[in-house]
């Protein structure tokens, strides 16, 4: 439990994801090192990667070192981190329940406590929307955090060894359900990875058939219409079974139903169809939220109450002159980041908040090795549509901008060319 004595200003924030972990490091160089507030960061697990990378994570293409150390990125940069799970708030005491600690064997590590603020801020990110479909939870996989992935990348190895250990006309069936940004990239990934399991010395690629399933009519609905038939016809030339317009009413062990009576075989089944706020968000001790769980904010990211903050897929929050809200993307993350963190201290300083303004920059996926596509938004160019390289680089410098907040120029700089020796080392996939 945490020094209730202690008089410096406590912000606490929970959830390390991108928007979370960049107002921690932010916070910790602006006010922690000068010793003008105590932050503390909670998080679930003890490590960081940035959520667009998971996909990565599952298929085995992502190089570990990604991985940022909790522990070791407060340290650096004088905030303080807590290994646990929120589970309950006491606005009235202003103090956040954490769930105890267990190892893998169940045995407790750290017990259940208690952390007192004097700013709160929420940054949980999202899980999957199951809608209540049938079978869903029970036979799917997910990708909302690297345990889930990792789990994923380890099963897709065992499977894929499995059906070709003696039965040569055995076929892996992996189906994706939902054709967003996740589910896209996933199939991509997941083709260059049976692809270089075959070159590994494990038999043709031809074995591992995939399908995405999606409700919609369309591919990618972020992406104009141009662009989504675009990656629908590159991912048809990979050799990739796609069913558009087909809505998912029952999951099995042995497959996918579909609204029309067809039940699609799969082995591994992966969930990307839809996401909210995690459940436990519902009643959070009075705090206004929507249908999937979000938390409902202002302009500036308060939430009803005055001494709590969200931000990232788990906060609802308005976006002038558009039919609904900002978008639960990682780029809306890391504004709302640099935002609240102007407005923390002023907050401290007794000035107004800062007000959040979210801006569009367009939305990109990559399809692995094969090609990046997306639309580029700007308010001197309006919607440009791009492709190839040019695309990729863009999508590559999100990712590295994350880098930058919460490493600096320098460290990044070095992380990008310790990777590049690195993977001329190092086997392409993980294999274990």
């Amino acid at each position: 439990m945490t020094d209730k004595n202690n008089k410096k200003h406590k912000i606490v924030i929970v959830g390390g994801g991108a928007g979370g972990l960049e107002l921690a490091t932010s916070l910790g160089k602006k006010l922690g090192k000068k010793g003008l507030a105590e932050v503390t960061l909670l998080d679930a697990t003890p490590t960081h990667i940035w959520k667009p990378l998971l996909h990565e994570v599952a298929a085995g293409t992502l190089d570990e070192s990604e991985q940022i150390e909790y522990l070791a990125q407060a340290y650096r940069n004088h905030f303080r981190f807590r290994l646990g799970k929120m589970e309950g708030l006491n606005r009235q005491k202003k103090e956040i329940h954490v769930s105890p600690t267990l190892s893998d064997s169940g045995e407790e590590l750290m017990p259940r406590r208690t952390f007192s603020y004097d700013t709160l801020v929420m940054s949980v990110g999202s899980i999957s929307n199951t809608f209540g479909i049938k079978g869903v939870a029970e036979h799917c996989l997910f990708l909302d955090t690297t345990t889930q992935a990792f789990k994923f990348q380890k099963q897709l190895v065992e499977s894929y060894i499995k059906s070709h250990a003696g039965k040569a006309d055995k076929t892996l069936s992996i189906v994706i359900i939902g054709a967003g940004a996740t589910g896209v990239e996933l199939s991509a990934q997941l083709h260059e990875v049976t692809n270089l399991l075959a070159v590994y010395g494990l038999d043709e690629s031809s074995d591992v058939k995939l399908t995405i399933i999606e409700a919609a009519t369309q591919l990618l609905p972020a992406l104009p219409g141009k662009l989504a038939q675009a990656t629908q016809q590159q991912l048809v030339k990979l050799g990739i079974d796609l069913k558009l317009g087909r809505k998912v009413v029952e999951v099995t062990k042995e497959g996918v139903h579909t609204h029309d009576g067809e039940i699609i075989p799969a082995d591994l089944k992966v969930w990307s169809a839809g996401i909210k706020a995690p459940d436990w968000m519902k009643d959070l001790d009075g705090l206004e939220t929507n249908r999937i769980n979000q938390l409902l904010v202002d302009e500036t990211l308060k939430t009803s109450d005055g001494d709590i903050f969200a931000i990232g897929d788990c906060a609802a929050c308005p976006w002038p002159g558009h039919d609904g809200n900002v978008p639960p993307r990682a780029q809306a993350a890391h504004q709302q980041a640099s935002t609240l963190s102007k407005s923390i201290i002023n907050r401290l300083r007794g000035r107004s908040l800062v007000k959040y303004v979210y801006l569009d920059y367009g939305s990109l996926v990559a399809l692995g090795k094969y090609t990046t596509v997306g639309n580029l938004m700007g308010n001197l160019m309006g919607s440009v549509s791009v492709g190839g390289f040019i695309a990729r680089v863009v999508y590559l410098s999100l990712y590295k901008m994350h880098q930058v907040a919460i490493h600096g120029y320098f460290r990044t700089a070095m992380l990008t060319l310790s990777n590049l020796f690195r993977r001329s080392a190092h086997a392409t996939i993980k294999m274990h």
